[in-house]
């Protein structure tokens, strides 16, 4: 435009996708408000639809709402309509959104699957949870068919509960309604099976993840990253960390899910390879990255080297977290300095925590690998203190969790008969190895 070159209505759809996805709310809303006052080309409907959400985003619902009455009457159609209630429901306002969607019922406009994955976002509480098959329902009353998208949201809804059997569910039914599975789709099911430690499903989902993937995705590629790490697969992890490299802009989440990977399999040097290399081109900014090598030296039990990245965080401007401290506890037990976890850990629960932390997979993962030391010790406290954080974020659904808690019994030489009643309520299913920790545990009946 500096240069004398006219503007195309396709260069502002470029620029405000390139907005919307950095967040640049107040950026994107000036660049609509330049294209309707000095009029590149003439505004049509898409052009105002983005006037309004992003005044909605910015400046709230009321302006938002007010901005839709002036808004030229033959603009006033269904693109207009959807964009509001996606804008306000991405505020978190529920009444009015419902408002809107009756009017456009009454108008005959369609409902865009995209207000229905909002409304089911906003419900994915357990307070609300019970209230989305009500909202499914009006879908298919409205004669909106589910996207893959859809599917999607509520296969990850039951992952992050760690319910198996309701994520595959929602895939039979997704396949039922012959949509198509995405990349997405099977990243979802592949890394909740890998984390449900089932890694023959696992594999033959990350198959299928493999073959559906497109192009160069970044997201794609970490997931996969962090997949292989699961799986053991060295060689699979490489050739994928040099897709990575190949990336234009190589983001630090990359580097710490390679991180993390490589120092799951064992792979130290190339860990801390990775660790210095990020640190060289990206810098250190955030205590994530310097979670992702402390997490490798605790899982190995090198506290020393761990402790030292431990120093460098407050030096480069950051703060430790629970995260940090829950890892270093771990570097601690795993030293055999139980004395110093118990502590780390007390340093670590001090500090006050999201819920999106306490239910995170690599919180969780770390919990339970600092159960199994204490149940090895038969600690019978520290191992049910921190099993009560497992079961608040579902984890106990897993029969290896619960087995470990059993462990701890037998180790303890206690016996509680009303471990296995425990076992079913939580929602895991007893298996072989529950049944002979019982029959361990038989012998210190009293």
């Amino acid at each position: 435009m500096g240069d004398g070159f006219p503007i195309h209505r396709g260069d502002i759809f470029h620029a405000i996708n390139r907005l919307r996805k950095f967040k640049s709310n107040q950026r994107a809303l000036e660049v609509m408000e330049w294209v309707i006052r000095e009029r590149p080309y003439m505004p049509k409907e898409l052009d105002y639809s983005y006037l309004l959400e992003f005044t909605t985003k910015f400046h709230g619902i009321s302006q938002g709402k007010e901005l839709f009455t002036r808004v030229p009457l033959e603009f006033q159609n269904e693109l207009l309509y959807n964009n509001l209630v996606i804008a306000c429901l991405d505020k978190g306002a529920i009444r009015l959104p419902l408002e809107c969607m009756k009017r456009m019922r009454e108008l005959g406009h369609p409902i865009s699957h995209m207000v229905f994955n909002r409304l089911i976002i906003l419900h994915s509480s357990s307070r609300r949870k019970k209230l989305i098959q009500k909202i499914l329902a009006q879908m298919k009353a409205d004669k909106v068919a589910r996207h893959a998208s859809t599917f999607n949201i509520l296969m990850k809804m039951e992952a992050s509960e760690h319910n198996i059997d309701g994520l595959m569910k929602v895939y039979s039914d997704m396949k039922r309604a012959n949509v198509e599975p995405n990349e997405i789709s099977f990243c979802i099911i592949a890394t909740a099976y890998a984390v449900a430690r089932l890694h023959t499903a696992a594999e033959a989902y990350v198959e299928a993840l493999e073959k559906s993937a497109t192009g160069k995705n970044w997201s794609t590629l970490d997931v996969l990253i962090m997949l292989y790490g699961y799986l053991g697969k060295e060689k699979q992890l490489e050739n994928t960390w040099g897709l990575v490299k190949q990336l234009p802009r190589v983001r630090s989440k990359s580097y710490v899910m390679a991180i993390e990977a490589f120092g799951r399999i064992g792979q130290l040097t190339l860990a801390e390879e990775l660790w210095l290399e990020m640190k060289s081109v990206k810098g250190l900014r955030s205590t994530e990255q310097f979670n992702s090598i402390i997490s490798v030296y605790c899982k190995h039990g090198l506290i020393d080297k761990a402790t030292a990245i431990f120093r460098e965080i407050t030096t480069n401007g950051c703060k430790p977290n629970a995260i940090t401290f829950r890892h270093l506890a771990l570097g601690c037990l795993k030293s055999g300095l139980v004395e110093e976890a118990t502590k780390t850990l007390d340093l670590g629960m001090d500090l006050t925590m999201s819920n999106v932390v306490r239910n995170s997979t690599p919180w969780l993962e770390t919990t339970l690998v600092i159960i199994e030391a204490f149940a090895e010790k038969g600690d019978i406290r520290n191992v049910e203190k921190l099993f009560e954080e497992l079961a608040k974020a579902k984890y106990i659904r897993y029969t290896f969790v619960y087995n470990t808690l059993i462990k701890a019994y037998v180790k303890a030489k206690i016996y509680d008969p009303n471990l296995l009643k425990r076992m079913i309520l939580g929602g895991a299913r007893p298996d072989a190895e529950t049944y002979s920790l019982m029959k361990l545990a038989e012998q210190f009946q009293t």
